[in-house]
């Protein structure tokens, strides 16, 4: 069994950061699963989206609060020049009114957390990584294939990275996610993580995890289980 890894150079950075981690075992993330509640998880991802115009009070997008601490944040590491955090990219959508597609019922379920909490949600396949999972400084180099990208673009020395031994599996903290890694109806077992650095936003962390978890059971079966991971608790089992 691998393990997820937070590193010290991580908590460098980010000391006061906090990161809970939904495992979902013996999932059934397909369309046809689904079939007979599609029109619920639509449903959920339409109101999270109403309900995300709470994050966007300021006229100037980035000084929405939920955003500018994203903003300081990646002000701490190397980026690849105009990435923006996950909620930031989802709330841009909000706020141009163009709404936030399904993909798949795994994907829409956390999309519609992250709407509702305003933090950032993502997800990978367990089975796919190679060795443990770490979220680290990259040493430069790390390949990375995006989604929807064509071409190879690799990690940056000195950025945030979730890796393995075979590369990144998501760029720049929460940026974007790898072809290799990403959840599909073929994923069985699921690594979901939300991200939080502000200390304040502690209760809504915990809430959106168990929220994340419910739903994950409740439309995809199987069991899950949530591990909160701080500076005091910097590993755990996959």
């Amino acid at each position: 069994m691998g393990k997820f890894i937070i590193t010290d150079d991580f908590w460098d950075l980010f000391p006061k950061a906090e990161i809970a981690v939904v495992t979902a075992k013996k999932i059934t993330n397909t369309e046809q699963s689904v079939s007979d509640v599609r029109s619920e998880i639509n449903e959920l991802l339409k109101q999270s989206s109403k309900e995300a115009t709470k994050f966007i009070t300021q006229g100037v997008f980035s000084q929405n609060e939920v955003i500018s601490v994203w903003r300081e944040a990646y002000k701490q590491f190397k980026t690849k020049k105009g990435v923006r955090c996950s909620i930031e990219a989802l709330l841009k959508r909000i706020e141009k009114g163009t709404g936030i597609s399904p993909i798949n019922p795994l994907v829409d379920i956390y999309n519609a957390v992250s709407l509702t909490y305003g933090l950032p949600c993502g997800g990978e396949d367990i089975d796919t990584f190679k060795g443990n999972l770490f979220l680290t400084k990259a040493s430069g180099g790390e390949l990375f294939l995006a989604l929807g990208d064509e071409e190879y673009d690799n990690a940056l020395p000195g950025e945030i990275v979730y890796k393995d031994d075979d590369g990144a599996v998501c760029r720049c903290w929460n940026w974007r996610d790898g072809q290799r890694t990403m959840l599909t109806e073929n994923t069985k077992n699921a690594f979901l993580i939300i991200e939080s650095v502000d200390p304040n936003r502690s209760d809504d962390l915990k809430a959106a995890a168990l929220l994340l978890a419910e739903l994950t059971k409740k439309y995809l079966g199987g069991t899950v289980q949530i591990t909160h991971m701080s500076i005091a608790e910097r590993e755990m089992n996959l």
